[in-house]
């Protein structure tokens, strides 16, 4: 039976050590290392870095557009309570001009109706007195022709009646 493949030699021992390809290794290891200590290894880190920085540079910016969008929002929602007030402050004055508005409408209109019933009260009475004075002359100037006709004449109890008949026809003749 084979134990191991890598043996040349069947009595050697996997344990057995060969100094000169453990040297070699070694340096070659280390030589390999310290290349990649001084080519490989900062190029390595430099992009490391650089992307650790980019990712830092984005998160920063995150947090600044996160604290910009923050501040906007706060300061939209301070101008729209801001407009809402002064939306309501509008709606209540535009409440108080239309009531204002409506009573001095009512009280012009009060005041029309007033002095247009104190105008046609005083024409009512100016025509009245214009009647009556009216009245007042036709009456004297029938008692004057009532007058007139009685002096000239005698009055019987026939002749007062036909003058009172007279009289009142031409009464009803000049009120026509």
């Amino acid at each position: 039976m084979i134990l191991f493949i890598a043996s040349e030699n069947a009595s050697e021992s996997p344990f057995d050590i060969q100094f000169l390809t453990l040297g070699t290794t070694i340096v070659v290891f280390v030589l390999f290392l310290l290349l990649a200590k001084k080519l490989v290894w900062p190029h390595i880190l430099k992009g490391l870095d650089e992307r650790d920085r980019k990712l830092r540079d984005d998160l920063d910016a995150a947090e600044e557009a996160r604290q910009q969008a923050k501040a906007a929002l706060t300061e939209y929602e301070l101008e729209l309570t801001k407009a809402r007030a002064e939306a309501g402050e509008m709606i209540a004055k535009a409440r108080l001009d239309a009531k204002s508005a409506g009573e001095e409408l009512r009280a012009n209109n009060a005041r029309e109706l007033s002095e247009m019933k104190t105008a046609a009260t005083a024409d009512i009475n100016a025509a009245k007195k214009a009647a009556i004075g009216q009245l007042h002359q036709e009456a004297s100037s029938l008692a004057v022709a009532i007058a007139g006709r009685i002096l000239d004449r005698e009055i019987s109890a026939d002749d007062q009646q036909a003058l009172v008949d007279d009289s009142l026809a031409e009464m009803a003749r000049s009120t026509k």
